[in-house]
């Protein structure tokens, strides 16, 4: 399991906030307020309720912290482990009305989380034995990035391009509007920053060879099935110019992904790992 360092707290805590300000809306949690006597404490354990990979145990921890900072909340595991139905994910402790006011959100974020880096060890476990990279996209919940992206870490995955501003990122509708690929690449080449990395997205080998002779960092091979894939790999081999990283994106799913692996490529990106992964199932009982 990969060794995860935490979130700079500054990324995270606006997400939190923003999330338990929806939830208490303008006056609170009305049914623990009323319900819960002010100086009762009590203590809660978070379980899972089906097998996966879990993630977001930093951001759970912290929206116990900023509801009430009497809350201890403690992990039992790490995220990235691989837990079964019933396994103790963490103990919470404190007063009885923050539990239950706090316990929704945490909970909407380790199962959100949890999800995404479940559905992300299964592409990984599909591609096993090959040198091919699981990768997430840009394809994320607005608002989310950072916590998904580290949940795809957290799976086994990658996190590809964090931004605009981590790369340059050539697709069909950047060359359309800028001419053709030949100018556009031509562009990046006297302008780009000499620090920036370029990838640059084709869809038939026609392009691949000419986006070759301008030696991107990056090509992304776009909705290209396996035979052609091994075509586009030949290719590149038997080019004279430097060998770039090649990418395979598109109609990739659980089902076809070891296939596309095969070809000989270097990284799977796939969209569904942040904008289809089911709901993680935790429950939260009594200690």
């Amino acid at each position: 399991m990969r060794s995860l360092p935490p979130l700079p707290q500054i990324v995270i805590e606006p997400i939190v906030r923003l999330a338990l300000a929806e939830d208490f809306g303008v006056s609170g949690d009305l049914s623990a307020n009323l319900l819960i006597p002010e100086n009762a404490h009590g203590k809660l354990v978070m379980r899972a309720r089906e097998n996966g990979v879990i993630a977001g145990l930093q951001v759970a921890a912290l929206t116990y912290a900023l509801v009430d900072a009497e809350m201890t909340f403690t992990p039992q595991i790490k995220d990235g482990a691989l837990v079964k139905a019933g396994d103790l994910i963490a103990t919470i402790e404190g007063p009885s009305r923050s539990l239950l006011s706090a316990e929704r959100i945490a909970l909407n974020f380790l199962g959100r989380l949890s999800g995404v880096a479940t559905l992300t060890r299964q592409y990984v476990e599909l591609v096993k034995g090959t040198n091919v990279r699981i990768a997430a996209t840009r394809k994320t919940t607005p608002g989310l990035r950072a916590l998904e992206k580290q949940a795809v870490l957290a799976g086994g995955g990658f996190a590809h391009r964090e931004s605009l501003a981590s790369a340059i990122m050539i697709k069909d509708n950047h060359i359309a509007l800028a001419g053709g690929v030949e100018a556009a690449l031509s562009t990046l080449k006297n302008n780009a920053d000499h620090m920036t990395r370029i990838s640059v997205e084709v869809d038939t080998l026609e392009q691949l060879e000419i986006v070759l002779t301008f030696e991107p960092d990056v090509v992304l091979l776009d909705n290209m099935g396996p035979d052609k894939l091994r075509e586009a790999v030949s290719l590149v081999s038997a080019s004279k110019y430097n060998r770039p990283v090649l990418e395979a994106s598109g109609g990739v799913n659980l089902d076809t992904v070891r296939s596309l692996a095969e070809a000989g490529i270097d990284v799977i990106s796939i969209g569904a790992l942040t904008h289809s992964a089911p709901n993680f199932d935790i429950g939260m009982d009594e200690s």
